[in-house]
């Protein structure tokens, strides 16, 4: 029942009181009649600080063998990804594979060549040639943070994560999230998911 009681917000629009990644922090804008949000989803479509919303698409990572839509990880590395803005050519960050989600927070470590040796040589095109996209991004937070490292917390409201590093509370539990999906929506309103990632 509570589920569901969350879930109507969906109707009106993405401002479900999720905070999502603190890196996309004014760089997003509400979806307006969002459908089926979660009630843990935050979701929202990009936008460059002058408030554009066509961009293209550089990455580090391959395209999936099966889904090939898809950007993945290498056997080097795992993805990186910006959204550069067709007009300013402002880049966004839209996803860090060393440092995003609860893995790589808190679970798996990476080499310093791993982590700076990604260059973002590719652009990416849709099925028809087609590379530039308004982008849709949508972060799911399953995790109890509260509950599994509140006693952790040091007295000036750190965490402490695998690699060493500290950084406040609240940033860990907007950049952990477990799940990560992104679209890419061309000229033609053709939407297409080129990232789904599952993070913990």
């Amino acid at each position: 029942m509570f589920k569901k009681r969350n879930n109507k917000s969906h109707v009106f629009n993405t401002d479900n009181g999720i905070s999502g990644p603190t890196f996309l922090e004014g760089f997003t804008d509400h979806i307006e009649n969002s459908k089926e949000l979660h009630s843990h989803e935050w979701r929202r479509k990009l936008k460059s600080s002058s408030g554009n919303n066509k961009f293209k698409i550089k990455y580090y990572g391959e395209l999936h063998e099966d889904y090939n839509n898809l950007i993945v990880e290498t056997n080097f590395a795992p993805a990186l990804l910006v959204a550069v803005d067709v007009i300013s050519g402002e880049e966004i960050l839209l996803f860090d594979g060393c440092k995003h989600g609860y893995n790589a927070m808190f679970c798996d470590t990476f080499t310093q060549e791993q982590i700076t040796n990604r260059p973002l040589e590719h652009l990416y095109k849709d099925s028809n040639g087609n590379e530039i996209f308004e982008i849709t991004i949508s972060t799911y937070y399953g995790i109890d943070y509260e509950d599994e490292f509140r006693e952790e917390v040091d007295e000036n409201g750190l965490l402490e994560l695998i690699d060493g590093t500290k950084i406040d509370f609240e940033s860990v539990k907007r950049n952990g999230y477990d799940s990560l999906h992104i679209w890419a929506t061309n000229d033609n309103g053709e939407i297409i998911e080129f990232v789904s990632e599952e993070l913990a």
